[in-house]
This record gives structure tokens, sequence and C-alpha cells, in this order.
């Protein structure tokens, strides 16, 4: 008999006005149509959200979640060391997951270990899902850098109104060979079973 393949671990960065927990609530579908194959670890972002209990963010730029230009960042140092000490204290990691803001701070997060600036980084993938390239100008240098050679799986919605599709397009040209997952809603993460083939087809290349 065959010995059972060990799931993959993946680390998963939440998006704004959420914390850890609630975006593995917001997950459960995905767990449940992904549960052979992965196990999600999830954590918290390290600056509070004023007024909103136990909720929190990873900042990527001084107004956090917009699609207007600024002109200096504030957070992300702290965002990412605080992936960096999930990585020593939790891990190891297969790969990484990033849902919206999350996911905008995956990219980067991908490229400082495509630039070999940051070497707790050692993730073998990427999901990002509702991704999109920070408009700050401090971040520039995140995408100016060769495409990132990290496998990755780039998930958005079709009648999404906050990151609009063509954001998330926007992000494809910085990932080599980017796989794309696109589906008719809105900013979620779909976990339909006409999505569990995508999903398992890209992870299975890691196992």
């Amino acid at each position: 008999m065959s010995k059972a393949a060990v799931p993959l671990r993946i680390l998963c960065i939440h998006g704004y006005r959420q914390n850890g927990s609630s975006f593995r609530e917001k997950t459960g579908a995905l767990r449940k149509i992904l549960k052979k194959q992965v196990e999600l670890v999830y954590i918290s972002a390290p600056h509070h959200v004023p007024a909103i209990q136990n909720q929190s963010e990873f900042k990527t730029d001084n107004v956090c979640y917009t699609s207007k230009p600024c002109g200096f960042s504030l957070g992300l140092e702290e965002s990412v060391e605080t992936v960096k000490t999930a990585v020593k204290d939790l891990g190891p990691f297969d790969g990484i997951l990033g849902f919206s803001q999350g996911a905008a701070l995956v990219a980067m997060l991908c490229a400082l270990q495509e630039q070999k600036l940051e070497p707790a980084f050692n993730f073998r993938f990427a999901i990002l899902v509702a991704g999109f390239r920070s408009v700050c100008s401090q971040h520039r240098r995140f995408y100016e850098v060769p495409a990132i050679t990290i496998p990755s799986l780039h998930v958005f919605g079709q009648e999404d109104r906050v990151i609009l599709e063509e954001m998330s397009r926007d992000l494809l040209p910085a990932f080599d060979g980017a796989q794309i997952l696109i589906h008719p809603g809105g900013l979620f993460v779909p976990a339909a079973s006409s999505h569990r083939q995508t999903y398992q087809d890209f992870l299975k290349k890691f196992q």
C-alpha cells in the first residue's frame, strides 16, 4: 500500500477588517474541499483597525485599502516581520495564500523571496485571491524586477466591485507563468465544487 501524501501546509493572510479567526471562518468551504490536500494556518495582522474590535490589517501603504496613489509607506515593515515570525514559530510552510489586501502583501513577499532579500521566506507556491498591485510609489520596486518565478494561482471575481477584475489582471505580469481561476462572483474566496479541480490540479504539483 502506498504511503498517504502529507498535506501541504499553507500560511493564510487575511484581508482588510478581518483577522485570522474571521478569515478561517470565511474559508470554511475551501478547507472542506481541500482537506485531504492541505492544512491552512491562519495568522492575524499587527495593525489595529480603529473602532473595530478584534479586527486588524496587514498594512501595505499609508491609506491601506485604496486604489488612490500615495507617496510613502507605513506599516509594511511590521507586516513583513509578522509573517517572518509566523514562518519561524509555526512553519515550515509549503505555500502562502492571501486574500484582497493580504494578496497584495503576498505579491510583495514573493518579490522579496525572488530577490533573495528575506532568507526566512522559502514558499514553493502562492495563491492570490482578489490580488492587486499596491499603488504606493515606494512599492514600485516590487514590480520592476524580473517576473516572479514562484508558481502562482490568481483567483478573482468578475462581479467584484471592490477589487475590480482589471486590478487583479494588472498583477499577473509580475508573475512568470501565472495561472488563473475566474469566478462569476464578488469579493470572496470561491470554493464551489466547480472550483475544486483547479485548486487540486495546482496543488498536486507540490505534493
